[in-house]
């Protein structure tokens, strides 16, 4: 077995287990994060509650103070995967975001602005947008307008929407055509209602849309593809498990010289992990068995791009930005298709049946391309949209 791998299967079957809280603090720091400004009784939590499956209750309960005047609400609780950053002091007349924003500052995020289409009276929202904007630390906008069915006449519905939407557009620059024109997801007004005698939810696709073309990271949480056999059916419950140390290893080899031992850790911690799902154990005989079946060219590829990535993050400026990017990606992505092809793995051990090398193989290629795309994407979104600010101001 080779060296590095022997280290791997070190950290499945431990002696001692490794520290990687390091590790895990970083992705802590980094994760995903929307944050929700509006009045209270606009909305927020009814769409947190959408977009998560969870009850108002388990929100409610769920929030945490962060700042003075913020509380936040991580999804899923025990391997979070995404930040909802509520602010509460809107109401006040001396609300300062600077807290909030320092709070967002360096994170992959998107700045929430929810607003009651039938209340006009937005002065405190409108003046600290006034203050995020000029911070320069917000990148990601959305805009959606609650509770339009309230407001019976659909031309009145309209004039109302376009006056609160157009009031936050001239505070973040965007011109009229920008966010009027069909393609401009992320600036066009996202309209939303709740209508509990029939417990729907108006809009929820165009939420989700914007949101993932603003964040495309946040795609991966609500994926809900139709399960083709059991074994898909196992891994989806698992899912969120693995994107969470996907996140671990992706933070964490944003930082040179880190990389190179947190990764192989946390890919290591992930694999104990699973296997513990699956009422199995490694032995050197089974991981052996499984690193073969990844492909003949998977280990070399492997390392080369890993000690690659380490390189590139010390060359200037550029290491530090593209470089530890690149990095990140790529070490999100691995570490995701290799939890994927060994939870297949993994489910065919547990209940004694054959496994074949071509479906073990075709799932980690499967899982690393997809989310490849998704990192990469979220990379050329991060510069479309500064771009899209630059042309604005």
């Amino acid at each position: 077995m080779n060296r590095f791998f022997k280290k791997v299967y070190q950290y499945i079957n431990p002696t001692v287990n490794p520290d990687l809280a390091p590790a895990f603090d970083e992705w802590q720091k980094h994760i995903p994060t929307l944050w929700l400004l509006g009045k209270t009784g606009a909305g927020k939590s009814t769409i947190i509650q959408t977009l998560t499956g969870n009850s108002l209750v388990e929100i409610g309960n769920g929030f945490q103070p962060c700042t003075r005047t913020a509380h936040q609400y991580l999804y899923p609780v025990e391997s979070p995967l995404v930040c909802f950053l509520d602010t509460r002091g809107l109401g006040e007349a001396d609300y300062d975001p600077s807290e909030d924003i320092a709070m967002c500052s360096g994170k992959s995020h998107a700045l929430m602005v929810v607003m009651k289409a039938e209340e006009p009276e937005q002065s405190g929202l409108l003046n600290a947008l006034k203050q995020i904007k000029r911070s320069g630390e917000i990148k990601h906008l959305l805009v959606i307008h609650t509770a339009v069915n309230s407001i019976v006449d659909t031309q009145e519905r309209q004039r109302a929407i376009d006056y609160n939407h157009q009031r936050v557009m001239d505070i973040w620059g965007i011109k009229p055509a920008q966010w009027q024109s069909q393609t401009a997801t992320i600036y066009h007004p996202i309209v939303v209602d709740f209508i509990p005698d029939d417990e729907q939810f108006i809009g929820l696709d165009d939420l989700h849309h914007a949101l993932t073309d603003a964040l495309p990271m946040l795609s991966l949480l609500s994926n809900q593809q139709a399960h083709t056999n059991r074994e898909e059916q196992n891994f989806y419950q698992l899912r969120q498990e693995v994107l969470w140390y996907a996140g671990a290893a992706g933070a964490s080899d944003a930082i040179p010289a880190v990389g190179l031992f947190s990764v192989p850790a946390i890919q290591g911690k992930m694999l104990h992990s699973l296997a513990n799902q699956y009422g199995v154990s490694w032995n050197k005989k089974d991981y052996a068995e499984f690193v073969g079946m990844l492909g003949s060219g998977f280990l070399l590829q492997y390392l080369s791009k890993l000690g690659l990535n380490q390189l590139v993050k010390f060359i200037p400026a550029y290491g530090q930005t593209v470089g530890s990017a690149t990095a990140a990606a790529m070490s999100f992505s691995s570490t995701y298709a290799i939890g994927r092809a060994a939870c297949m793995y993994l489910y065919h051990r547990s209940k004694g049946e054959p496994i074949s090398k071509d479906q073990i193989k075709l799932a980690y290629q499967q899982a690393f391309t997809t989310v490849k795309n998704i990192a990469d994407r979220q990379q050329v979104t991060q510069a479309s949209k500064s771009n899209i600010e630059k042309d604005s101001q």
